[in-house]
């Protein structure tokens, strides 16, 4: 389910009208596109704009957006453009690339004033679309290239029209953080949010840089339910609560809003964007002759992506943090190595997961149907751990060896005091090291459990307690301290 373990349950059937549903496809559209979708009780469909840097001022397809967009404000569907540079070195590649995108970004709003809402760039931190996502000294410099295009788009949208709605990043749910991967050398959706926020604020910007995050929530692997995740620092549907909190421990005290809260009152909140999100479905053997190519995931039937696609729709309706959802695609791509997530099939017939969406938008028109679901910051380290197991009276050896973990990485450090030594000493000691321990430990807990070992020394005959303290990696001011019970030494 999409409610994390750090949402909780509000008044049972609370309602939070708003929701939008929709489709992301690229497909030319006609009065049918249109009319299918309000069939389906949808309003929302993204479309994707190109900026190509040796034509920087042509917006492709111009012609045919002017001829459909009509269509879509007649059928009730809000726009949203998805403006992306054509490759993936377009921007860093140059110097004045950043500025020549934002102008183009300035262009497209001004030839069509009636679409009010931008995606800036997408999946920044999957090497498909940015490049390089690290230097040659394998430091991560894909969002510190991002952050000054997208406050660039976002000043040049809002020059245009204060209303218009900047969306960010167009996160992937995944990255492996490795400079020297074999392959798909890219950047965590948690990291990337916070190495974002790095550059914002050593702009010392003193507005926001959007006023929503658009994240591509796909399943880890396609045959994955919905309530299925990530490990952290990736991030799926059930785990949108990692993306607020990333958001919160980047943003914080900054000009730019974060997700709200219960119980606080908050300005324009950052709202998610759900723009990208679907099960591949393997062809019906009917229709096989229309599709080519080769799988390149385990497809699911028709009937699972039915119930995934209703599961979402009713999970997303209850999340107050999320302005809209939208299934990529509509119609299938015939290519198999492309994506076959569509509510239809390449013929144009429809799934049972047409029939499924259209009956949960139709029976919940928005609103929240099991219990609206809220959320909060989290102070200390996210689900801290420690077990001290046996902790045996030594001779006169320390061979103590303790399991801690996290549900995030997180840095230790651990210490052996004397008996008596305040929690406030101890703090200082683990934090400064003044009063120094007698004996010390430090490492950092890999968003699992690991094993704590001190080094063996000969102690002094004597009461000693061993104190633990984690700090989050992601914000080292959310931290927790475990002290022991008191331990004999040769005493």
């Amino acid at each position: 389910m999409l409610a994390s373990a750090c949402a909780v349950l509000a008044v049972a059937g609370a309602a939070r009208a708003g929701l939008v549903v929709g489709v992301s496809d690229d497909r030319p559209k006609n009065a049918a596109f249109f009319q299918t979708l309000g069939d389906l009780g949808m309003t929302q469909n993204r479309a994707s704009i190109v900026w190509d840097p040796a034509q920087p001022n042509v917006i492709g397809g111009q012609d045919q957006i002017a001829q459909w967009l009509p269509l879509a404000q007649a059928a009730g569907v809000r726009v949203v453009f998805s403006i992306t540079p054509k490759h993936a070195r377009d921007i860093t590649g140059s110097p004045s690339a950043t500025g020549a995108f934002a102008t183009f970004v300035q262009h497209v709003a001004q030839t069509f004033p009636t679409v009010k809402d931008y995606v800036i760039g997408n999946e920044p931190n999957q090497p498909y679309f940015w490049l390089p996502q690290f230097d040659t000294a394998d430091r991560p410099v894909a969002a510190a290239a991002y952050e000054p295009v997208l406050a660039a788009s976002y000043d040049t949208l809002k020059a245009v029209d204060p209303t218009i709605n900047v969306i960010g990043i167009g996160l992937s749910p995944r990255g492996n953080d490795n400079p020297h991967a074999r392959s798909n050398i890219s950047r965590s959706p948690v990291r990337f949010i916070h190495d974002l926020a790095v550059a914002y604020r050593a702009s010392h910007r003193a507005k926001p840089i959007m006023d929503e995050l658009a994240f591509h929530p796909y399943p880890a692997v396609n045959t994955d339910p919905p309530d299925s995740g990530y490990s952290w620092p990736n991030a799926g549907l059930p785990n949108l609560d990692r993306v607020k909190q990333a958001a919160w421990d980047a943003f914080n005290g900054t000009a730019q809003p974060t997700f709200a809260e219960a119980g606080a009152q908050s300005m324009n909140p950052l709202r998610l964007e759900l723009d990208e999100v679907g099960w591949q479905v393997a062809p019906m053997a009917a229709l096989a002759g229309m599709y080519t190519g080769a799988e390149n995931v385990p497809p699911v039937d028709e009937a699972t992506q039915a119930e995934y696609y209703w599961d979402v729709v009713m999970e997303a309706e209850c999340d107050p943090a999320i302005r809209s959802l939208s299934f990529f695609l509509l119609v299938d791509e015939p290519d198999l190595s492309h994506w076959q997530s569509g509510l239809e099939r390449v013929d144009g017939s429809h799934r049972e997961s047409y029939n499924s969406v259209r009956t949960a938008i139709a029976q919940t028109h928005g609103d929240c149907q099991q219990g609206m679901t809220s959320w909060r910051h989290v102070k200390t380290v996210i689900e801290p751990r420690v077990a001290w197991g046996k902790l045996r009276r030594p001779a006169r050896w320390t061979k103590w060896r303790i399991s801690a973990g996290a549900g995030e990485e997180a840095l230790f450090r651990a210490g052996i005091f004397k008996a008596g030594t305040s929690k406030r000493a101890i703090t200082r000691s683990l934090t400064r090291g003044r009063p120094r321990a007698v004996l010390g430990a430090r490492g950092t807990i890999k968003a699992k459990t690991r094993t704590i070992a001190f080094p063996a020394r000969r102690l002094k005959r004597g009461r000693y307690v061993i104190a633990i303290r984690m700090s989050a990696t992601m914000n080292p001011g959310r931290a927790k301290l475990y002290v022991s019970r008191v331990l004999r030494v040769g005493v």
